[in-house]
């Protein structure tokens, strides 16, 4: 044995590595400092949502009946979290329009966290206003 200290680390690190381990399946890990506090308000949401959608549509021109829902705290995969629920049709590629869809956006400490595509009670009972903005999105 010439290095005693390389052999323990090695016996250790899944040790370590199992605090990364989270409680449920369908949740992610959070560095947030107030990861089951109540969280600040997302100040900021529209446009964190409008800077998201033009990375997430292939093809973020042409949106039609965008719609979204002011946050509301809910609570997601056990942790507190503010929801804002996003409607909208968009342009296929080849020029037709899908559907209108719904996105749950979830925030972790006042910032944009995740998109759920298929949100379920997140959305449930959520009011729209029309989103314009959304559909004036340039390339």
């Amino acid at each position: 044995m010439r290095n005693p200290a390389k052999y323990l680390a090695l016996l250790l690190l899944p040790v370590m590595l199992s605090g990364c381990q989270t409680d449920d399946a369908g949740s992610s890990l959070s560095f947030s400092s107030a990861g089951n506090a109540n969280q600040p308000f997302p100040g900021n949401y529209r446009a964190e949502i409008l800077s998201f959608m033009h990375t997430y549509l292939n093809n973020p021109v042409g949106v039609r009946e965008a719609e979204i829902a002011d946050p509301v705290q809910r609570t997601v995969g056990g942790r507190p979290r503010y929801v804002s629920c996003l409607r909208f049709a968009d342009r296929k590629s080849d020029g037709t329009y899908r559907e209108p869809r719904v996105r749950a956006i979830l925030f972790v400490d006042g910032r944009l966290d995740r998109i759920i595509a298929d949100p379920g009670d997140e959305c449930a009972g959520a009011v729209y206003a029309p989103f314009p903005e959304l559909e004036k999105m340039q390339p």
